[in-house]
């Protein structure tokens, strides 16, 4: 909670936020945000759990939510994605969260099946944020996000030491990042095997 706080960021999205076994309890308790001025964002899955497939949203309480939903991907292991459209103070904002598997093939896949998703809505400014796995550059994605840039690389794995990109942001052409980065200031690499990352967004 101190690295979150840390970040000064309206809007959060955490991934392995519940635990892997049934019935999938929260890693980090709802009572423990609450208590530090977050919302959690309810995405229908049972009491105790965090978000969906360890994916969660935090967002502060000047931040309306619209809709939500969540998107099961194609895999070897179970994975999930969440989606929450967004009342901001840039206006109207879709925020993905996900955490795609250790095998590329797979990847693109989930990928694929995000893009089918959102190509289901009206569209929106729209922000894909979370651990893509991938360790190579963005232009290996590329060609399954159409209309969404990914930011270039920031190091964000492993946290003491990191040198692999993994974290990402992937933004439709009608938002701007003014900047972007990870965050790397105490106690950050010690709270988690990966850095966070962060993007400050604005409309075009």
């Amino acid at each position: 909670m101190q690295v979150i706080a840390d970040l000064v960021a309206p809007v959060v999205v955490l991934q392995e936020a519940d635990k892997r076994l049934p019935p999938r309890p929260a890693a980090l308790p709802h009572e423990m945000a609450e208590a530090q001025g977050w919302q959690v964002v309810d995405f229908g899955e049972p009491a105790g759990s965090l978000g969906f497939h360890g994916n969660a949203m935090l967002i502060r309480p000047d931040i309306g939510v619209l809709t939500t939903a969540h998107i099961d991907l194609p895999g070897l292991e179970p994975r999930g994605a969440i989606r929450a459209d967004l009342a901001t103070a840039i206006g109207p904002l879709r925020v993905i969260g996900t955490h795609l598997g250790l095998i590329r093939r797979y990847r693109l896949l989930q990928l694929r099946a995000i893009m089918r998703h959102l190509s289901q809505l009206s569209p929106m400014p729209t922000v894909l944020a979370g651990d893509f796995n991938e360790w190579g550059p963005a232009r290996a994605l590329d060609n399954v996000t159409p209309g969404l840039l990914i930011l270039p690389e920031r190091p964000s794995f492993p946290s003491p030491r990191p040198v692999a990109p993994l974290d990402r942001f992937a933004i439709s052409g009608n938002l701007v990042a003014r900047n972007h980065g990870t965050h790397s200031a105490r106690p950050a690499r010690v709270a988690s095997d990966h850095l966070p990352v962060w993007a400050d967004l604005t409309r075009r």
